[in-house]
């Protein structure tokens, strides 16, 4: 052989083998499902806000969740700027008035604020007392409600008692094992009796 034939031997083979190689790489790309994406296009699939954006996702909830906080605190402001002024309105006012105030409004200004103030010290008095009330009422209800509860228990208790002894006294045996007749015949006496009693 000639170097010539080794050279062509050589290109001979280095071809079967990018031959095989093609096969193989056609082979595992249609098992796998498909060619696999180039770095190029992956990089350019990932700067894409088009799609699911996990971190995104957490930022707007944080800011849903902040706004609700903000807007939570706020209806609290208003309810305590409410209650303290409910408070003042409740606080006996001092009885020194200056005459310089009295003297500078006129009898209509008068007529207002006399209006106005009574009404709201009414308002909250009586607020305080529909309070007291529901208060009261939600009181006796529930205190209705633990009597019956505590009937009904210790009937239930009574009940589970007479249950008890009863069953004890019909499974009661003698020495050889027969059951005792006496408990047996006294009970169905009595519901005998009860039977009779309830028809006359």
């Amino acid at each position: 052989m000639t170097k010539k034939d080794n050279k062509r031997n050589d290109k001979h083979d280095e071809k079967k083998e990018l031959m095989i190689a093609k096969k193989n790489k056609k082979r595992n790309v249609s098992r796998l499902g498909g060619s696999g994406r180039s770095l190029n296009v992956s990089a350019n699939a990932k700067s894409n806000n088009n799609q699911y954006n996990p971190a995104l996702i957490k930022k707007q909830r944080e800011l849903y969740k902040n706004a609700k906080n903000v807007n939570k605190y706020k209806k609290m402001l208003k309810r305590q700027n409410l209650q303290n002024e409910e408070e003042l309105m409740l606080q006996p006012k001092p009885q020194n008035v200056d005459l310089s105030e009295n003297l500078n409004e006129t009898e209509g200004d008068k007529d207002k604020n006399e209006r106005r103030k009574p009404r709201k010290k009414d308002s909250a008095f009586s607020l305080e007392e529909l309070y007291k009330k529901k208060h009261e009422e939600k009181e006796k209800e529930r205190m209705e409600r633990e009597a019956i509860f505590k009937e009904k228990k210790e009937q239930r208790e009574k009940a589970e008692a007479r249950r008890k002894t009863l069953r004890e006294q019909m499974f009661k045996k003698t020495r050889k094992g027969q059951p005792v007749m006496k408990y047996r015949i006294e009970h169905l006496l009595e519901t005998i009796q009860g039977s009779v009693g309830n028809k006359s």
